[in-house]
């Protein structure tokens, strides 16, 4: 019985540091639901390989993100909803379609694949919990966006996208 507040303090302690975010993460609020991520991993594996995608993008006149849609009007009891949604596209159907002749640009859409795959379970497990519902004005938002990228081919579509990772990474770190 000695060793029994020795047992319950270290037990604490391991829960603890599995709650805290590892080095370098940090906590996102999209609604109801808070999520943990590495930020400045995928912005350091975006930005290695931004001007290599960018100057693939053969149309500069359009945007996929960006206004008159943009997400940064979105209402804050939508962002649960429709970051699951931009998430969940940037992984079906984005990086899908992002393969280039360099390895080393594969490599790093491939890691940001796995952080947003990652991030996406996140939020559609606290979705699920909390019964996030996307109002009319994000689904509408997110309509637009399907609409923007389905009407170009799809290899232009996804470099695209994928050249304005920079538009969605800015808008939630200002919705943090």
């Amino acid at each position: 019985m000695r060793g029994f507040p020795f047992l319950l303090c270290l037990f604490s302690m391991s829960c603890w540091v599995n709650l805290m975010p590892t080095a370098g993460d940090k906590i996102f609020h999209f609604g109801a639901c808070r999520v943990s991520m590495s930020m400045t991993e995928i912005r350091a594996g975006f930005t290695a390989i931004k001007a290599n995608i960018q100057s693939r993008d053969p149309i500069r006149t359009l945007s996929i993100l960006s206004h008159p849609h943009s997400l940064h009007k979105v209402k804050s009891s939508d962002r649960c909803c429709i970051t699951h949604q931009l998430f969940t596209f940037y992984v079906d159907k984005v990086f899908k379609h992002c393969r280039t002749a360099d390895s080393f640009v594969n490599r790093k859409i491939s890691s940001i694949a796995n952080s947003f795959l990652s991030v996406r379970r996140k939020l559609g497990q606290c979705r699920e919990q909390n019964n996030c519902v996307c109002g009319e004005e994000s689904t509408e938002k997110f309509k637009q966006i399907l609409a923007n990228y389905e009407g170009l081919n799809v290899t232009s579509a996804a470099m695209k996208s994928l050249g304005e990772l920079d538009i969605l990474l800015d808008w939630m770190e200002k919705s943090r």
